[in-house]
């Protein structure tokens, strides 16, 4: 089924991979994306690669929205993060 023509569609490139978050989608879904490397166990995150994934830390990790490129901060629990998600979840949910 095609994607409804008025979701969202985000893209990033985080720890050197490429992102892409398609609403409607929560906050959760959109800090799993986002720091995808964080979580513990990497065979339960969605797309992730086989752990060979090399990664310059001299690269920024960024997300790219309507309003402009945002810097993605290494750690999920900070005030930035939080703004950072809920852009991208106002982007992706114009509806709510």
């Amino acid at each position: 089924m095609a994607a409804d023509a008025n979701s969202g569609r985000i893209t990033g490139k985080v720890q050197g991979r490429d992102i892409v978050l398609t609403g409607p989608v929560s906050k959760e879904e959109i800090r799993n994306k986002v720091w995808w490397w964080r979580a513990p166990d990497p065979r339960t995150a969605e797309e992730r690669e086989d752990g060979s994934h090399e990664f310059d830390p001299s690269e920024k990790s960024v997300i790219n929205t309507l309003g402009g490129y945002y810097e993605v901060p290494d750690d999920p629990g900070t005030h930035e993060a939080d703004e950072l998600v809920q852009t991208v979840y106002t982007e992706l949910n114009p509806d709510r």
